[in-house]
């Protein structure tokens, strides 16, 4: 599930982890600064995607962006499917059986933005975006997508259509389906 930042990718990946009853992943959850390169999450996410797809059990400690540390380990157990959240994940080289792209309109975007990080924390959100849009450029993320999402759906709609989209087949998810 990829897209720009603030766009409700985090949100509409737990809606569809819930309807799906899968396992949750958000890129997040790793130490990717304002100033980095985008996919500096994959180091961190490629193990354990590995260890899952071997049939193991991945653990990993979450890192909290607001205390600046690492909280207790999570353990991710295999599952049939999935669900691999944050900018970058539907990436052309990544492991994403089905990608969702989901989006909002920029002032949507930068409104969410300021409550979420703080007015303070515009100016390296834009430079981020900045980053971001020149990879959805050269990978040309959105146009791969198999579902476009508006974060603006009512609730629950876009998870059914993604649900159904997997059940209908064609999907070779693997255990690692986005």
């Amino acid at each position: 599930m990829d897209g720009p930042s603030a766009a409700g990718k985090s949100t509409y990946a737990a809606r569809l982890a819930a309807a799906l009853d899968a396992p949750l992943l958000g890129t997040d959850e790793f130490p990717v600064p304002w100033d980095g390169p985008v996919l500096a999450w994959w180091p961190h996410v490629r193990p354990l995607l590995e260890t899952l797809r071997r049939g193991g059990t991945a653990v990993y400690r979450p890192y909290d962006w607001r205390t600046r540390a690492y909280g207790p380990p999570r353990v991710l157990r295999p599952a049939p499917l999935l669900v691999l959240e944050g900018v970058g994940t539907a990436w052309r080289g990544g492991p994403a059986d089905l990608r969702i792209w989901v989006d909002a309109p920029y002032g949507v975007r930068r409104r969410r933005a300021v409550l979420r990080d703080g007015a303070e924390g515009l100016a390296a959100w834009e430079e981020w975006g900045r980053r971001e849009a020149a990879h959805f450029a050269r990978d040309r993320t959105r146009e791969r997508a198999d579902l476009v999402v508006d974060s603006g759906d009512p609730p629950g709609a876009s998870a059914e259509l993604a649900r159904d989209l997997l059940q209908r087949g064609g999907q070779d998810l693997g255990g690692l389906g986005a």
